[in-house]
């Protein structure tokens, strides 16, 4: 089952994606996607949704919850990343986070775009837990439980404005468009165990980077554990769970992106998620 939200001429939707591209509508129920995933249950939304005659060709995807009430993120995490620093660290205890705005962000085959400021443009291909039921101080053992589904993200990053505060990277990681997050939902039935998901990063065809969530130096219900410890989480919070090795800025020389490159951010047990690359017009 897939689930996703999508805009066609004026008008925007939201509810089942079929096998063979079909658009289902789930708004004669729920209010949006949120409402959706904090119902729960998706098994029983077949018997729910209407056939809008629409195609997925014929509409333009949006990100699966254009409301979210919080992206939260997670900076290295795969043990391979950390690696990449050079500098001798060992893996720390607790998950490094930012945070990120619902504005940065894009759905599947829409534009993303390099701002005038930085030609500094990088990718990093993630798989995003889908928080289904809220709650605080979620045990590790429970957290699967709150786990509605998955999405993807490519979490584009402008890296030297990442470098501009001391202590914080919010500034390169929040240009408004500059990542993706789709093409849909995946339940959590359909894509487990989730301590084996895979996630692949292409740029216009070339494999950059390749990832297994077996390998996390924090899983899936470590991270649910530790964040909702301080923040309560509510239905439709997204947790983006950290980046393989290989994205552009780890080369030598740099392999920026630039307009008219193609990203690709695939995960079998989740989709592909698609953008192409424009400058923003400043």
């Amino acid at each position: 089952m897939k689930m996703a939200s999508w805009r066609s001429g004026a008008a925007t939707d939201f509810g089942l994606v079929e096998e063979d591209g079909a658009l289902s509508s789930l708004a004669h129920r729920f209010a949006d996607l949120k409402a959706v995933v904090e119902a729960g249950a998706p098994d029983a939304l077949l018997g729910m949704a209407k056939a809008t005659g629409l195609r997925l060709g014929a509409v333009t995807l949006l990100p699966p919850i254009p409301n979210p009430g919080k992206i939260l993120c997670v900076g290295v995490n795969y043990p391979e990343r950390n690696a990449e620093y050079k500098d001798g660290s060992e893996l720390p205890k607790y998950p490094s986070l930012f945070v990120r705005f619902p504005g940065s962000f894009v759905g599947h085959e829409t534009p993303i775009l390099r701002p005038p400021e930085s030609e500094q443009f990088d990718y990093e291909g993630e798989i995003v837990v889908v928080v289904g039921k809220g709650g605080r101080r979620v045990s590790e053992a429970q957290a699967h439980a709150h786990i509605f589904g998955f999405t993807l993200m490519n979490e584009g990053s402008i890296r030297d404005w990442i470098r501009h505060g001391k202590f914080n990277v919010t500034q390169g990681k929040n240009f408004d468009r500059s990542g993706a997050i789709g093409p849909w939902i995946v339940p959590i039935s359909a894509a487990t165990p989730p301590d084996n998901l895979t996630v692949m990063t292409r740029v216009n065809g070339e494999e950059r980077q390749r990832g297994n969530t077996g390998t996390l130096a924090f899983s899936f219900a470590r991270i649910i554990a530790y964040v909702s410890t301080f923040t309560t989480l509510e239905p439709g919070d997204l947790i983006a769970t950290g980046t393989p090795p290989g994205a552009g800025g780890r080369f030598d020389p740099p392999r920026w992106l630039k307009p008219g490159d193609v990203v690709e951010v695939e995960s079998p047990e989740i989709g592909l998620l698609r953008n192409t690359v424009e400058d923003e017009k400043a």
